[in-house]
């Protein structure tokens, strides 16, 4: 049975894929509850369908943040943001991304979602950067730079409670080559979601590409002293995902595989809610 706290933390896996989808794997998106509120993270083609399947409600989602401007990590918002104005939706909606998104998405929006019913609004941040872009009186937001072929980075959710129970923390780490310059930034967070694209006997490619190993993730947990590790972004290539699991358990243990259209209670960790 899992166990919810009042300020209860949940993670909705919606896409853990790469760029090339898979019959098993959607690309990236995920929907992280906290503090009785819903915020996105990242959203690839076809997010939207997998969240009106699981009847995931919106009422409380009102931010969505982007790591980066590969299609695969931004592709489903325009499908989103329609669906959304056909369900009659009045509440703005608040996209945190780079400062280029604006640019593109606006003209589709106005083509094809001209009459939506709500304001979207868009924030613009600089991924190079390590600072906060979200706040409110329960939630902090921080960036986490990443490096990647274009400009891209994490995020880092921290609860502030109003008693004196300790800090939840998330670390969202998106598309990104292994650097140990954010082993700081998300030193001891209860669960870590890391890319893993690919397994090390393919290392020279992910150099290339810009991405990690499975094994480079969890070296990445085990020096950032996290609690859980959750590894996905995984390569069409890689047809049999069990065998990142080999590469992450003997550098740290406490490695989960990303599964898609699960929940994960971040409270107990290491229990899917399925």
């Amino acid at each position: 049975m899992i166990y919810h706290s009042m300020s209860d933390c949940k993670l909705t896996i919606l896409g853990c894929g790469s760029a090339k989808p898979t019959m098993t794997n959607s690309p990236s998106g995920q929907i992280l509850d906290l503090c009785d509120k819903s915020f996105m993270i990242d959203c690839g083609e076809g997010v939207q369908i997998t969240m009106q399947r699981l009847g995931t409600r919106t009422a409380r989602l009102y931010n969505i943040f982007i790591s980066h401007l590969h299609g695969d990590h931004c592709f489903g918002l325009i499908g989103l943001l329609s669906t959304l104005g056909m369900l009659r939706r009045t509440q703005p909606m608040h996209i945190y991304a780079h400062a280029d998104l604006e640019g593109l998405l606006r003209p589709w929006l106005d083509y094809y979602c001209s009459d939506l019913p709500y304001e979207v609004v868009f924030h613009a941040i600089n991924p190079r950067k390590h600072e906060v872009i979200y706040e409110d009186r329960t939630v902090t937001v921080e960036t986490i730079p990443l490096k990647h072929s274009v400009p891209c980075c994490g995020f880092l959710f921290t609860e502030h409670h109003r008693d004196s129970e300790p800090m939840k923390r998330y670390a969202y780490c998106s598309d990104t080559m292994y650097s140990e310059k954010i082993v700081p930034i998300i030193e001891g967070v209860e669960t870590l979601y890391h890319e893993a694209t690919f397994l090390q006997e393919q290392a020279d490619r992910c150099k290339v590409v810009m991405h990690s190993t499975a094994a480079e993730a969890a070296t990445i947990a085990q020096k950032a002293q996290v609690k859980q590790l959750i590894i996905g972004h995984f390569s069409a290539r890689v047809l049999d995902q069990t065998l990142f699991l080999e590469e992450t358990k003997p550098i740290f243990e406490n490695t989960i595989l990303a599964e898609e259209r699960k929940t994960y209670s971040l409270n107990t960790l290491n229990t899917p809610n399925h």
